[in-house]
């Protein structure tokens, strides 16, 4: 597959002012099975969809990159959630942290609350997960059709294993022109996946995407990507 070079959509306006226009207000809730806190993230207006972020290695809930896509999502129309997938004492554990079926059984949960919840019942259900929580999202996918679409940042999707063959939402896989690695093992999923797959590439960008205007490019990618096939599409009359 030819790869797409970002330059293409040139940083779109709305998505900068997505971080800093004021509508977007975020609430502290519980979750399961530990009582563990997440960052429930609503916009202005009814939300159009949600999105749970799975994050990845070293990383939590407060992650700034996350937090800085989270806005975009929200100012996008969509909700966001947060939250950790391992409690403090499992995190110590490293073996935890690469544990995947555990880390989807996590995210499963916390799908299973949105879906229950009030201020996000019926919306919508997409995933977006970052390094080793790449994976959990797909595991998770697989396991659940109410799953509408996954983005994965800078992801480790290889280590999904069996379950690439069995996600049947619309997955996109962003990687760094610079992470060479990370990339080859990204090419492999797709051609391994039997939904909706496509890889864009970052130019010049490392793993954490901390090059200027790297993570700007994640931002609108993954933006577009939610609202192309999260959002449902109106019907004229």
């Amino acid at each position: 597959m030819h790869l797409q070079q970002f330059p293409r959509f040139h940083y779109p306006p709305s998505v900068i002012g997505a971080m800093t226009m004021p509508r977007r207000h975020t609430i502290s809730v519980t979750l399961p099975p530990h009582g563990g806190e997440g960052l429930l993230g609503l916009p202005g207006e009814k939300p159009k969809g949600i999105v749970l972020f799975a994050h990845g290695s070293g990383s939590s809930r407060l992650s700034p990159r996350n937090t800085m896509v989270a806005a975009a999502l929200q100012q996008a129309g969509l909700a966001t959630l947060l939250f950790d997938l391992l409690t403090d004492a499992e995190a110590a554990e490293r073996s935890n942290v690469f544990d995947i079926p555990l880390l989807a059984e996590r995210l499963d949960l916390a799908a299973g609350w949105v879906v229950d919840a009030a201020a996000t019942r019926d919306l919508p259900l997409g995933f977006f997960g970052a390094s080793t929580g790449a994976a959990a999202a797909l595991v998770a996918a697989a396991g659940r059709p109410d799953v509408g679409a996954v983005v994965s940042r800078g992801g480790r999707p290889d280590l999904a294993g069996d379950a690439l063959t069995q996600v049947k939402a619309p997955t996109l896989l962003i990687v760094g022109g610079a992470d060479p690695v990370v990339l080859d093992l990204n090419r492999q999923v797709q051609r391994l996946m039997r939904c909706e797959c496509r890889l864009e590439v970052v130019p010049g960008a490392t793993h954490l995407f901390e090059e200027p205007g790297a993570l700007e490019a994640v931002v609108a990618l993954a933006r577009i990507w939610f609202e192309t096939h999260l959002v449902p599409t109106e019907v004229v009359r």
